[in-house]
This record gives C-alpha cells, structure tokens and sequence, in this order.
C-alpha cells in the first residue's frame, strides 16, 4: 500500500467558476511510497507550497481524494487532522520559525507538548538531543537562535520535525534562504536522515541541484505533475 495517494485533486482559491476564481491543481494525481524521496520543482505561483499543505490536511481540496498509509484525509475532523499532523508527519519551511526566547534544544522539544504533555518525558529529551548531536549542532543546545547561522537553525527545524518520528517528512524550500555552503549542508543532513530514519520525503525546490539528490523528481506545471524523464510526460 502507498504511503501518499491523491487521486484526481483540485484546489482553487476563490469563487469556482467565478471570474476571480484562480484553478492551482487540476485532476492532479500522486503516488508516493513508503521510504521514498521525491523531489517536486516548478515555477513560483504553481501550486508546490499548496501541494504540501494538501498532504498536510493544513488545507482542504475542492474535488478528489487524498489519503495517508490508505486513509482518507477528508473524512478527518480537524482535531483529528492536528494529531495526524503531530504524529505521522513533520514539517520544514523556507525560514525556520524557531521561538527567539527558547534555546535550540527547547525548539526542538516542542511538537512533545503538542498534545498537551506538561513536561516531555526523558527519553522525549534523549531523542531531542541525539538529533541535535546528528545534524552537527552538540554544541549549540544552549544557544537561542539570534546565536546561530542561517544553516544551524534550518537543521535545528529538521531536528525538530522529526521528534515524534514522523512517517512523512514535508520539506517546503528548506535551503530557499540560504547560501550554497549552507543549504549543501541541510541538504546532506536530508539525505542522511532519510536513510538512518527511514523517512519518506517530499522536497519543495527551486533548485535542480537539490532536486537530483532525490530518488525521484517530478514538474509541477499547468496543476498538473509531470515525469521530466518519461515520454509522456504525465503522472498517472
């Protein structure tokens, strides 16, 4: 069974069928399996950023199916959708969206209070720290994050959004902001953790170079993906 499905979707943003009515995906159609890596490029404005949060449930389709390891994310309350979100999944955005008054190890922890935990528990804290330790920032636990580079605090978000061992990780233009020093090495500790974790992994990119690291790559063009390596070009 496929991790990712989505069958047929549609998104648009205002009135449908309205002048103002702008169409981002249209019929799209993905299969992602488990402990794959896929990268998704495409022109700003083609619909990358609301692919991702369509997998997420942050956002619903106007038509079509999604469903995660066979279930379907629209027959989901949105109670339900958080928690799926806090478990089965984690998520890497362009800017790192760390807490300025919390250190790095204390920004990590925070998906552990995600479901109203007082404190995590100490093996929460082990784990946290033996991420800080595997993407290089052991000796930056106690730094707040005016204290780090652009690089450390995007590898201080992928530390953080694999906590709760997600299934799934969404990586949303996580080297968009930075240098190619810095966003070469987001991208090893990626690749690393996809395999030492067994990750699957959805990469957002606007760079070729990021884009070939991954095990597969499709176009997002016109609300549709396409294989930039098959014939015909469409995902079915």
């Amino acid at each position: 069974m496929s991790l990712v499905e989505m069958i047929d979707c549609e998104k648009s943003y205002g009135q449908p069928g309205g002048h103002e009515s702008l169409r981002i995906l249209d019929q799209l159609n993905l299969t992602v399996e488990q402990g794959e890596s896929l990268a998704v490029t495409g022109r700003s404005g083609s619909g990358k950023s609301t692919l991702l949060h369509l997998i997420a449930g942050l956002d619903r389709p106007n038509g079509g199916v999604i469903r995660f390891d066979g279930e379907e994310l629209g027959d989901k309350t949105e109670e339900q959708l958080a928690r799926y979100r806090t478990r089965d999944i984690g998520m890497v955005f362009q800017l790192h969206q760390m807490l300025p008054q919390c250190t790095a190890l204390e920004n990590v922890l925070l998906p552990a209070f995600a479901d109203g935990a007082p404190a995590p528990p100490s093996q929460v804290r082990d784990r946290a720290e033996s991420l800080l330790e595997n993407v290089g920032l052991a000796d930056r636990m106690k730094h707040l994050p005016a204290q780090l580079s652009g690089g450390e605090k995007q590898r201080c978000a992928i530390a953080r959004a694999l906590l709760n061992r997600p299934r799934l990780l969404l990586a949303d233009e996580p080297t968009g902001s930075l240098d190619d020093l810095s966003a070469g090495s987001v991208m090893d500790v990626l690749q690393r953790l996809h395999q030492e974790e067994g990750l699957t992994v959805i990469l957002v990119t606007h760079a070729e170079e990021w884009s070939r690291r991954m095990s597969r790559q499709l176009h997002l063009q016109g609300g549709q993906l396409e294989d930039p390596q098959a014939s015909t070009g469409a995902v079915t």
